[in-house]
Parts: structure tokens; sequence; C-alpha cells
């Protein structure tokens, strides 16, 4: 396939395990344009590893009930045995070294509390939102001497205006009123101070917003004691990756949260990933126990990027609906439901 036939959409369904970027444990979606051949959006597919391959099925099971104009193209990304990047030492992570690559900078997370299953909280509606290709991710480690080690965090002055310039524009396209800098600059002057300062300037052109700026430990507290004190919470990768996970937990846990990855064209256009945030689960892998809905959120995503809206609404609802009778509730929820069943459950209500 030539490269001039498509202009490229890229949704990488990605994952993390205890902490670190796996490498395509979980589904990926690589989108593209429509094909010259038909009327539909020919879209690449990364099943991954554990349970990607059942939650996978789950999505293209849904699309094809909704009549989602996609065509598949999967590919399998294989190392020898579970893809997670090993803790402390292996293979770099494909995930980081695709969003270096293709410059993918905004980590936007949603989370919400989801109609008819009850957590300690049920008023949880923000988005977090975090520089994805820096801080202290940027893989610059080293030993000095023998027992020393040293982690380099960088930050730039690009980088972190881009990402708050996606923050505050999303708040004001997506009616919300407030942002949040999450930070430690009381600590790290110089690397959170510029972060800060970026923030800072770039909330000036938008005065119809709220900006507030938030310790990170304060922010723990404050998200555990009232996540309704939050909207738009923006913030570097590593602070991101732990306030997303927290927020997570506040809804149910990471097998209901999606994510998108966007780059520099903002909300429209360019590349952008759309991935589920747990683990490929090796210990459930094969058992038909898995539950979908990250995946399946992380999907609509996709097809909200691409303007097919009445996908978007017919899909959510019914996921929304599903899981608010009851019925049918995959072990992390409570329930007994198999993958299967809990996916023709979401059919049936399409």
């Amino acid at each position: 396939m030539s490269e001039g036939e498509h202009t490229w959409w890229t949704y990488p369904c990605e994952s993390r395990l205890d902490g670190i970027y796996s490498s395509f444990p979980n589904p990926s979606f690589f989108n593209r344009s429509f094909s010259s051949e038909s009327n539909l959006i020919r879209a690449t597919l990364f099943p991954g590893d554990g349970i990607g391959a059942e939650i996978a099925e789950s999505v293209k099971q849904v699309f094809r009930t909704d009549d989602v104009p996609i065509e598949w193209e999967e590919h399998y990304v294989d190392l020898k045995g579970p893809m997670a990047t090993p803790i402390g030492k292996g293979h770099r992570s494909l995930n980081l070294t695709l969003r270096k690559e293709l410059n993918l900078y905004a980590n936007v997370r949603p989370c919400y509390s989801l109609p008819g299953y009850k957590t300690k909280y049920d008023d949880v509606n923000l988005i977090t939102i975090c520089e994805n290709t820096e801080g202290e991710y940027s893989g610059l480690e080293h030993q000095v001497v023998r027992g020393v080690v040293e982690s380099l965090k960088i930050i730039t002055r690009q980088a972190s205006l881009r990402v708050a310039e996606y923050a505050l524009y999303y708040a004001k396209t997506h009616g919300r009123e407030r942002v949040s800098a999450i930070h430690k600059a009381n600590i790290m002057q110089k690397t959170d101070g510029l972060f800060l300062k970026c923030c800072r300037e770039v909330a000036e052109k938008y005065p119809e917003i709220v900006y507030e700026e938030v310790v990170i430990d304060n922010c723990c507290m404050m998200l555990v004691k009232n996540p309704a004190l939050f909207d738009v919470l923006v913030m570097p990768n590593l602070y991101g990756d732990i306030i997303s996970d927290l927020c997570a937990g506040l809804i149910g846990g990471l097998g209901l949260t999606p994510r998108y990855i966007q780059p520099i064209g903002l909300l429209k256009g360019g590349v952008a990933l759309a991935e589920a945030v747990h683990g490929s689960a090796p210990d459930i892998a094969r058992k038909n126990l898995a539950n979908p809905t990250a995946l399946l959120l992380s999907a609509i995503t996709m097809l909200r990027h691409l303007e097919l809206h009445d996908k978007v609404d017919r899909i959510q609802d019914s996921i929304l609906k599903m899981i608010a009778e009851g019925k049918y509730r995959t072990a992390d929820l409570g329930g007994k439901s198999m993958t299967t069943d809990f996916s023709k459950a979401i059919c049936d209500h399409i």
C-alpha cells in the first residue's frame, strides 16, 4: 500500500503494567481516512497480548452490530511472552517510542461516574491531561558510579506551552469552567517552575476559564476528599500517570476508563491514539473473564474523532444502560458474567 493512498489517523491502544508502560499488551487502533475503494474507514488493529484479543473481539462485535463503517486491518506485534516492558531491564517501551516518533504529546483521560454503578463518589466528572513526551519519561538514566544512578527530568518551554494550550482549548470547547495546573514547583523550582510559567502564559488567552495551580500531594488529598472540586487537570508526564490512576479508582477501576492521545492537530486531524489503560492481565487471559468496557469507551473516542456521532451516541448509551441495569457484570464489577455475555448484552441494547 503506497503512502499516498491514505491520510493517516492513528489510534493504538496501549496499557500499563505495575506503573510501567507496556508494549502493546492490549488492542491498538491505527485509523486512516476513507478507502478509495469503498466507503469504509480502514483501521489497523493491534490485538496485543493477554486479554487483548478477547476485548478486541468485543469491540469488533459491537461495531458490527451497529454497522460502524470500519474495515479492520489486524497486525500482531510479538516478542517472546507478554509484551509488558520488563521493570528495570529489557527493551524500551514500544509505546513510548511510538509517542515520541509521532509527537503524540497530549494524554487525555476522561473520568466520570457511571450511572447505576455505585462507588463512594457519585459526581465524578473530570479530565486529566498530561504532557506525554518528556518529564521523567524521557528515558535519560545512567549510573554515575557503582551504587549511584541518575535520572534526568526534562521540561521544555515548547512541550509545556502546547499541552497547556491543549488543556485550555479543550476546556473552552467542551464547556468546562476550570483548569488546574498540577505541579511540585515548591521543590522542583526550575522544571515545574517552567511548566507553571507556560501554563500561566497560555491561561491569559482564556479569561473565561478559571485557572488555578495545585501542588501534586495536595491535589491527591483533595481528589479523594471531594473529586467534584476539579474539572480539567493539566500536568507533566509522571504526575499524570499517578493522578489518572487515582481518578480511575474513584469510579471503579482501570477497566472502566478510556484514554486518547492527541498530536499538534489539537482536536481535529493529524495522528491520535485511542487505548485502554489497564494491563494485559495474563492471569485471566483466554478465560473469557475480561471486562471490555475501557477499550469500548476508547473506541468511542476514535469514532468521535472521526465525527461518527450517531454511532458514538448509540454505542455509548447501550454500554451505560447495560451496566446500569446490573444484570451483566464482569468479575471486576462485582458480577459473574463472561466477556462474551457482557458484549452480547451491549449488542442487544443496540
